[in-house]
Order: C-alpha cells, then structure tokens, then sequence
C-alpha cells in the first residue's frame, strides 16, 4: 500500500483498516478553526489524516488523537512523528470513554473535537475484525460518543463529525438530549444526480441560527466541482 501524499504531509496506511478516504478530508477541511481552537482532539484517529490536516490549518498547541485499534494507533503515531507538526500531535491507544472520563476528571477541556465516526449500523459486518471495528456503530455508539463528548467540550467549543445522511435526524436529536445544539450543516452529494451520501455537522452547546450548506464533489468521474477544489486545495496534490 503506497503512502498517500498531500502538500504539507504524507500519511502512509499499510498498518490500518482504515484507508484515506473522501470523508476523513471532508470533515478535516470544513470544520471551523475561526475561533482560533488551543486544543483540538480527533475521535478515531485511523491514519491521522484529520489531525494532520488540522495541524496545517491551525495553530493549535495541542492537537491530541484517540484510537482504539492498535495497528491505527501505531499508524497514527508513525504519521504524527513524520510530519513537520510532530511536537503538537499526541495520539492515545484507548477507548473514547476511557479517555473522556479521565479528561474530564483532570478537568481539561477541547475547544473542537472532530470525529469520523464508525458507522454502517444496518449492513451486514465483513469478515475482517478491524474493519468492522472501524466501520460498525458497534464500537462506538452515537450515544457514546455525544455523552463522551460533552465532558469534555470547553463551554464555547465546537463538535464536528461528519456522517451518512440517513443517520442525520437521529444524531441531531439525540445530541440536542445532551445539550448540543447543531450549528451548521453541509449536505453531500457525489454528483449533481446522487442522492444526498453524507451530512457534515457542527454543534455547540448554544442555540443559534444553522448555517445550512450544499457540496457536491464531483461534475462527472475524476472532474471535480469549483467547490471541492476550493475546500480541498491545500491538501490535494493535483487540486
């Protein structure tokens, strides 16, 4: 598996699940940094990609990751270490509800935490153990994850995630139980015929009016939108 360049990192993935995928860079681009974040955490590093990504945008000091599976925290950590931003990324092999818990004893909090969750919770699991841990609701409930979530998110905070549409309405809902207010919204689409794939989400916990926002990625296979390019160019080689 070769090491997938960008402009101002490689991320090599030969020891994960979870390959670069549109979703990870999605999320990573379009989250807010305006509020100029301290501290950022990423939920489910994977490669590191949005870490990574969000070292080059923003100044944050601290730039921590959490990851449960082993050969993604290896993996993590070894992209972290060949990156320029190095000395801001720290990555921890544990679950999201071990970590928070312990966050939230110490009292510390994160100005953004961002997350490509797993998800898939209707189809049927592959074969292949870490896949599915990565990929399957199973490991980390949206539950989980907002409860989680609230510990540790300092007052004036920002959650980003990004999930498949279909799933939407019952995250917004059940982030609202906790406290959680959406902010802004970015539906997906694939092309301008697809059915809307993804919803990119950011919430806060104060109530105001939601930012409602269109992409779509591509005009046809391989050309991609104004739009796309304009988000991603700073990351992509050939944007």
């Amino acid at each position: 598996m070769k090491p997938f360049k960008f402009k101002e990192f490689t991320i090599h993935q030969d020891k994960t699940a979870m390959k670069i995928g549109t979703d990870g860079v999605l999320l990573g681009a379009w989250c807010s940094v305006e509020k100029y974040p301290d501290t950022i955490l990423d939920i489910g590093s994977g490669t590191g990609i949005i870490s990574l990504m969000l070292a080059q945008r923003a100044d944050a000091m601290n730039i921590d990751a959490v990851e449960i599976d082993e050969n993604a925290y290896e993996q993590t950590v070894e992209n972290f270490e060949q990156s320029d931003w190095g000395d801001r990324l720290y990555c921890y092999n544990t679950t999201f509800k071990e970590f928070a818990d312990e966050i939230a004893e110490e009292e510390e909090t994160y100005d953004l935490i961002v997350t490509n969750p797993p998800f898939y919770t209707d189809e049927f699991e592959s074969d292949d153990a870490a896949r599915n841990k990565a990929r399957f609701t199973s490991s980390l409930s949206f539950e989980e994850l907002v409860s989680g979530v609230v510990k540790i998110l300092s007052s004036d905070g920002m959650f980003a995630l990004i999930i498949p549409f279909k799933e939407e309405e019952n995250f917004i809902n059940s982030a609202k139980t906790k406290g959680l207010f959406l902010n802004r919204v970015c539906h997906v689409q694939g092309n301008a015929t697809s059915e809307i794939k993804r919803s990119l989400l950011e919430f806060s916990f104060h109530l105001l009016e939601i930012k409602k926002e269109h992409l779509i990625i591509e005009i046809e296979r391989h050309k991609y939108t104004k739009e796309y390019m304009n988000l991603t160019k700073d990351y992509y080689l050939k944007m």
